[in-house]
């Protein structure tokens, strides 16, 4: 490579790390804003917020000032393949965001920052129109926002390639068709099964929860020396740099598996964040894939080992000693079948493996139709609660269980919430994949040695960056692109041997 190529990717870098640093201090406001952050702080943090995004916004655009970006891509041929991925993706993100104005990447931050207290004061008076005035402002910005964007069909498009780069409606749009009808066949199935599981009840304590959630995060992995593990409204991750990565969860001192499933859930997430390759902080190469990619995390340690027999082979006699009143009566068969019991829910992150995906299809409507302008703010309430009924047959009875649920709105995340159900997806197939490749997996597991399951996470997916499209890793992994039967064959497999269903 000639010394002004060698040059170029130098400096490249340094811009690219200092835009690291700002997105780092603008993940840890993030964190604080919904760990610690006071009350009256809102409108001050709004206002630093804006700023920040605004200065970050116009420092990535100062990436090609003096035409850096062009002199690399006319010399593209000549880069390494770490440098081509660096040059590749950059210029990706830049063509993506080069048109958006600095003044609406800060109005979208400032209200958003606003959107969460206002969301939080709505939930607690328990009145979705608290939140409608701001909620609508923000779709109005998220699509004048995709409106600077590139898209062939439509603006929910560019809102979605930026949380799952290269997926299109149309692509969801015949995926979850197929996944809607398999889920809601399959619910039926379950649903007429002589076997009746009943959920797990009773009262846990809540330092007891917290206990054995920071006993089960360190035992799956999480480095607590790098981390640390938080309470908040709605679980979350925030992977500041490998060696900051902040999860939260949320106890219930009657419901135990929600502060357990929100643990896993989020070290799943941690695990990939605390995976990245420090040493390439700041370039593609040290960042995740995509949010697809980095549910599957989740949903890989949650749904697919988390709810398994062999990972409680291991982890109930320690459960059983934090709630050994609670639990005294209850065996692990019990316990399992328990935790593993399909009932359509009011609450997305509490729902069953086998109804979450039907959740996560009714907000991609909504938000795709919001988008698109085919619905209004004040429609959604209304909308919300049929397709609850429709999907779940569930009749919703207020907006804190209903509309008003979810955290992403508040923060204008539209195009987020198909990730969850791509992960779903993608996680059964890694899962099976891993199954094969790693000897002994369910024995491993069930003697709480992860090490094999963690190092095949760390050369498979971790190690890997932004190397390649989210197609193209699963494919490297799996054999194949993505394929919604290897989730169906799991759920078929798994739910028969507890519902003895036919």
């Amino acid at each position: 490579m000639k010394s002004m190529e060698k040059e170029s990717i130098k400096e490249l870098k340094d811009r690219l790390l200092e835009l690291a640093h700002l997105e780092a201090t603008l993940g840890f406001l993030g964190w604080d804003e919904q760990v610690m952050m006071p009350e009256r702080a809102t409108a001050f943090r709004a206002q630093t917020n804006a700023y920040l995004a605004g200065l970050h916004h116009e420092k990535f655009l100062e990436l090609n000032k003096d035409g850096l970006l062009d002199k690399l891509s006319s010399s593209f041929n000549t880069l390494s393949k770490d440098e081509k991925v660096i040059v590749r993706e950059t210029l990706r993100d830049y063509s993506r965001v080069k048109n958006i104005p600095t003044s609406l990447v800060e109005k979208i931050s400032q209200i958003s920052t606003e959107g969460y207290t206002v969301w939080m004061h709505a939930r607690e008076k328990n009145d979705f129109t608290i939140f409608e005035p701001i909620l609508e402002r923000l779709v109005d910005l998220k699509i004048e926002e995709a409106n600077y964007i590139s898209f062939k069909k439509s603006p929910y498009d560019a809102l979605l390639d930026q949380f799952e780069p290269g997926m299109t409606i149309d692509e969801l749009t015949v995926l979850f068709e197929k996944l809607k009808k398999f889920l809601v066949l399959f619910i039926k199935k379950t649903k007429s099964s002589k076997t009746k599981i009943e959920p797990l009840l009773g009262e846990f304590d809540l330092n007891s929860q917290q206990n054995f959630s920071h006993f089960l995060a360190k035992k799956i992995g999480f480095d607590f020396e790098s981390g640390r593990l938080d309470t908040s409204t709605h679980p979350f991750t925030s992977g500041i740099n490998p060696k900051d990565v902040r999860i939260t969860t949320r106890y219930n001192k009657n419901d135990l598996m929600q502060s357990i499933m929100s643990t896993i859930h989020e070290t799943g997430h941690a695990l990939y964040e605390q995976g990245l390759p420090a040493k390439k902080f700041g370039t593609p190469l040290g960042q995740s894939l995509s949010f697809g990619i980095h549910e599957s995390q989740s949903m890989f340690w949650e749904k697919r080992i988390g709810t398994s027999v062999a990972f409680w082979k291991y982890f109930y006699p320690e459960l059983e000693n934090h709630f050994k009143q609670s639990l005294s009566n209850v065996s692990l068969d019990q316990f399992y079948k328990s935790i593993n019991v399909v009932i359509p829910s009011l609450i997305r992150t509490d729902a069953d493996e086998a109804t979450y995906c039907l959740h996560i299809i009714l907000r991609f409507e909504l938000e795709r139709d919001l988008i698109e302008q085919k619905i209004r703010v004040k429609d959604l309430k209304k909308l919300w609660n049929r397709k609850m009924k429709e999907y779940l047959d569930i009749d919703v009875p207020d907006d804190v269980r209903g509309i008003l649920q979810d955290v992403h709105w508040s923060s204008g995340s539209f195009g987020y919430f198909p990730s969850y159900a791509l992960g779903n997806l993608y996680s059964a197939q890694f899962y099976a994949t891993a199954r094969k490749e790693i000897s002994n997996f369910d024995q491993l597991v069930s003697k709480g040695d992860f090490a094999s399951i963690h190092a095949w996470l760390q050369k498979n997916i971790f190690s890997m960056g932004k190397r390649y499209t989210p197609t193209e890793l699963v494919k490297r992994i799996t054999g194949q692109k993505l394929n919604p039967q290897f989730f169906f064959d799991y759920l078929e497999e798994k739910y028969k041997a507890i519902y003895k269903y036919q």
